[in-house]
Protein backbone atom coordinates (compact mmCIF):
# COMPACT_ATOMS: atom_id res chain seq x y z
CA UNK A 1 0.00 0.00 0.00
CA UNK A 2 0.98 3.39 -0.68
CA UNK A 3 1.49 5.98 1.75
CA UNK A 4 0.10 9.88 1.54
CA UNK A 5 0.50 13.08 3.30
CA UNK A 6 -3.53 13.46 3.43
CA UNK A 7 -3.18 17.07 4.61
CA UNK A 8 -0.79 18.23 1.79
CA UNK A 9 -2.52 16.92 -0.89
CA UNK A 10 -5.90 18.55 0.23
CA UNK A 11 -3.78 21.85 0.58
CA UNK A 12 -2.67 21.15 -2.84
CA UNK A 13 -6.06 20.59 -4.12
CA UNK A 14 -7.24 23.04 -2.13
CA UNK A 15 -9.19 26.10 -5.01
CA UNK A 16 -10.93 22.41 -6.31
CA UNK A 17 -11.63 20.87 -2.79
CA UNK A 18 -13.09 24.13 -1.52
CA UNK A 19 -15.21 24.56 -4.37
CA UNK A 20 -17.00 21.03 -4.03
CA UNK A 21 -16.65 20.77 -0.50
CA UNK A 22 -18.88 24.52 -0.89
CA UNK A 23 -21.09 22.74 -3.39
CA UNK A 24 -21.56 19.39 -1.60
CA UNK A 25 -22.86 21.69 1.27
CA UNK A 26 -25.25 23.73 -0.61
CA UNK A 27 -26.75 20.47 -1.94
CA UNK A 28 -27.40 19.29 1.34
CA UNK A 29 -28.04 22.25 2.98
CA UNK A 30 -29.37 24.93 0.26
CA UNK A 31 -30.40 27.52 3.21
CA UNK A 32 -26.84 27.41 4.58
CA UNK A 33 -24.91 30.37 5.16
CA UNK A 34 -21.01 30.21 5.76
CA UNK A 35 -17.91 31.51 4.64
CA UNK A 36 -16.27 29.16 2.45
CA UNK A 37 -12.89 29.55 3.06
CA UNK A 38 -13.85 29.01 7.48
CA UNK A 39 -15.44 25.58 6.17
CA UNK A 40 -12.50 24.40 4.37
CA UNK A 41 -10.48 25.55 7.30
CA UNK A 42 -12.71 24.05 9.42
CA UNK A 43 -12.81 20.77 7.04
CA UNK A 44 -8.82 20.72 7.20
CA UNK A 45 -8.53 20.66 11.06
CA UNK A 46 -10.94 17.89 10.89
CA UNK A 47 -8.93 15.94 8.68
CA UNK A 48 -5.18 16.24 10.57
CA UNK A 49 -7.46 15.20 13.94
CA UNK A 50 -9.19 12.33 12.00
CA UNK A 51 -6.03 11.36 10.14
CA UNK A 52 -2.15 10.54 10.87
CA UNK A 53 0.47 12.67 9.27
CA UNK A 54 0.72 9.69 6.48
CA UNK A 55 -2.18 7.94 5.35
CA UNK A 56 -2.23 4.06 3.81
CA UNK A 57 -4.17 3.93 0.49
CA UNK A 58 -3.95 1.32 -1.90
CA UNK A 59 -1.55 1.82 -4.56
CA UNK A 60 -4.01 1.58 -7.16
CA UNK A 61 -5.34 4.59 -5.98
CA UNK A 62 -1.93 6.47 -6.80
CA UNK A 63 -0.15 7.11 -10.03
CA UNK A 64 3.81 7.91 -9.71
Amino acid sequence: MARVKLEDVIDYLDGEMRSALEAAVQEVLPEAQFDRYELFRAFKRAVGRKFNTWARVPDSCVES
